[in-house]
C-alpha cells in the first residue's frame, strides 16, 4: 500500500492489531499506576471498538461473499471474540495493582492473538480473494467509520449478530462515551499516528 492509497480491509484490521499489541506493551512497561490505568483504558477503548466493527462490517461481508464457508468462519470468529470480550470486561474495571491484573491481561492477549492468527490465516485470504482491491478498500472505510459509533467498552452479554448487535451498540455507545469523558487516557502525542486522527 502506498501512503496515498486507502488501506484494504486486511491492512486496516492488521494496523489495529499492531496498535493493540503496543497498548498492552505500554501497560506492562509503565512504572506508575496512573500510566498503567490510562493504557488499560486505551486498550479497552480500541479493542471494544475494533471487535464490534469487525462483527458489523467484515463478518457480514464474509457471509455474503463466502457463503456457508463464511458462516462457519464467522461462527468461529464470534466464539473467539466472546472470549476476548469476557476477558476485556473484567480487565476494563480491574486495577492494575491487583494480583489478578497481569495474568488476566496475558490471557486476554493470548486469546486475542489466537483470533488474529485465525483471521490472518483463514478469514482474510479467503475474503480478499473474493473482493477487488476497490471493494476491499470500501469495506475498510466502512470498518473505520463504524468504529466511530460503536461502544467503547466491552459488553459481553450484548448480542453479536447484525441487527441485534446494531441496536444494542446504539444503546450502549452514548453511555460509554459519557464515561469516556470521566476517564483518563494517554495524551494524543503518545498514541500511534494512526489513532491520533481518531480522537
Amino acid at each position: 500500500m502506498s501512503p496515498s492509497e486507502p488501506p484494504t480491509i486486511s491492512e486496516a484490521t492488521s494496523g489495529d492489531h499492531k496498535s493493540l499489541d503496543e497498548y498492552a506493551d505500554r501497560i506492562r512497561s509503565s512504572t506508575s499506576l496512573d500510566d498503567k490505568i490510562k493504557w488499560r483504558n486505551q486498550l479497552t477503548w480500541a479493542l471494544a471498538r475494533h471487535a464490534i466493527s469487525e462483527e458489523l462490517t467484515m463478518y457480514p461481508a464474509m457471509e455474503k461473499h463466502l457463503g456457508e464457508e463464511g458462516l462457519q468462519l464467522t461462527n468461529t470468529d464470534r466464539e473467539q471474540h466472546q472470549a476476548v470480550k469476557e476477558d476485556l470486561y473484567k480487565l476494563q474495571s480491574l486495577s492494575p495493582s491487583s494480583s489478578e491484573f497481569s495474568p488476566l491481561l496475558d490471557r486476554l492477549m493470548t486469546d486475542l492473538h489466537e483470533h488474529i492468527k485465525h483471521e490472518s490465516e483463514e478469514d482474510m485470504p479467503r475474503l480478499e480473494g473474493k473482493l477487488s482491491r476497490e471493494e476491499s478498500q470500501a469495506l475498510a472505510r466502512s470498518f473505520e467509520r463504524t468504529k466511530m459509533i460503536t461502544p467503547t467498552r466491552s459488553h459481553p452479554s450484548a448480542p453479536n449478530r447484525p441487527y441485534f448487535e446494531n441496536f444494542a451498540a446504539m444503546l450502549a455507545a452514548p453511555i460509554d462515551r459519557f464515561k469516556d469523558l470521566l476517564t483518563t487516557f494517554p495524551e494524543k502525542e503518545e498514541l500511534p499516528k494512526k489513532h491520533q486522527s481518531m480522537l
